[in-house]
């Protein structure tokens, strides 16, 4: 691992090289793509002159079309985009859309906290009392949540909606942190270790009445992948599904280029990026502490909570991860974030298949090993508060 030290002397040079490949700038709803050129075909060497017009034989040519889509679900904005292949046309591949947009939404239903009858909901309202029987989807999605709290040292804690209501950055945004004893009350409560999993029996329970979970940390990136089979099944070959920050890409696109996502520079313009990745076959999701929060007498006050303590972390300003699938980099992207650059690469590196991109509290950025060379820097971030 390193740290980005030099950046600000190869930015330049790296602004040339990526302008001169990807003509299309970045978006907040999706990974930069380039315009993909229409293939020329040649006839066979010592073929005849073709007697049909040009433009006929051209009719004949298969030529891949993009389409973009979006959707909203899990409170987020989704966005897709695809490449037409010649057994899926555009109509199959909105439809491709409109399905991935269902199942994320079915499998909102499931694990929602909004939802007094969602299965997640139950095992909140049966807290300190009974278990609660659950289908296997929700199921594997905890029991993936304590797993991951359990090598992030609970760093990530789906108990963590014990704190509900303590902090509010969304709509109830009111920039007024909690006294250090409303946080105490509360964070004595949380720990993964207060829920118990019978995978015989496919029940959860929660030993202590005053805990609560909440899966906003990794239903996502689960929904994601689960989008993702959707279009895969469906026969598209070139593809992104994205819920929110949690992007996942397959294949490359049709002239052979990789999608480029951008990494979002934490105190820039909402869509400033400092830096770009090629990503195939890969997840993508970003942690920062831009997105909801507020500046109080000097300070910023975020949405990603120490479990630990109670308190917005603040080791780093932004991280993201690289992973085999959206729902390990949705689990791990927080969690490195808390942990900081130096243990949370570490953690990085334990994992196969992933690599991390870390701005730290003081505006350094962090590359894990497997990403060295692969990361290109557009300018350094900015400095702020």
């Amino acid at each position: 691992m390193r740290s980005w030290v030099e950046v600000s002397v190869i930015a330049a040079a790296i602004v040339g090289a990526v302008g001169a490949c990807h003509d299309d700038t970045p978006t907040q709803a999706g990974p930069l793509v380039a315009p993909t050129p229409r293939p020329v075909i040649p006839p066979p060497v010592g073929a005849a002159a073709p007697l049909a017009p040009a433009a006929e034989s051209a009719a004949t040519v298969f030529v891949p079309e993009k389409i973009a889509g979006e959707g909203h679900a899990m409170g987020t904005h989704l966005a897709y985009a695809a490449f037409t292949t010649p057994a899926v046309n555009e109509a199959k591949v909105r439809a491709l859309f409109d399905a991935a947009t269902a199942e994320i939404v079915r499998l909102e239903k499931l694990m929602t906290t909004w939802d007094a009858e969602s299965e997640v909901s139950r095992i909140n309202a049966a807290a300190g009392k009974a278990p609660v029987v659950v289908g296997p989807e929700t199921f594997d999605v905890i029991r993936e949540g304590l797993h991951a709290s359990s090598i992030s040292d609970g760093t990530f804690d789906i108990t963590f909606e014990t704190l509900h209501g303590l902090w509010k950055f969304d709509q109830d945004l009111d920039p007024h942190p909690p006294t250090p004893a409303a946080v105490h009350a509360l964070v004595r409560y949380v720990g993964f270790r207060h829920v118990k999993l019978d995978a015989a029996a496919s029940t959860v329970f929660l030993d202590e009445p005053h805990v609560r979970i909440g899966l906003g940390g990794i239903a996502k990136g689960y929904a994601v992948d689960h989008a993702a089979k959707v279009l895969l099944d469906g026969g598209l070959m070139t593809f992104y599904a994205q819920a929110g920050g949690d992007l996942y890409t397959h294949g490359s696109k049709p002239d052979g280029s990789p999608w480029i996502a951008g990494i979002r520079d934490p105190r820039g313009p909402e869509n400033d990026y400092f830096a770009t990745m090629a990503i195939n076959d890969h997840a993508f999701s970003t942690a920062g502490d831009y997105e909801r929060s507020y500046v109080v007498d000097g300070k910023r006050y975020h949405h990603i909570i120490d479990p630990r303590t109670g308190y917005p972390a603040t080791a780093s300003r932004s991280v993201t991860i690289w992973a085999p699938t959206a729902l390990v980099a949705d689990e791990i992207d927080d969690a490195v974030f808390i942990l900081g650059p130096e243990r949370g690469l570490a953690l990085v590196e334990s994992i196969d298949g992933v690599g991390a991109v870390i701005v730290d509290a003081h505006n350094r950025v962090w590359t894990s090993q497997r990403l060295e060379g692969h990361v290109h820097p557009i300018h350094p971030p900015t400095d702020a508060l």
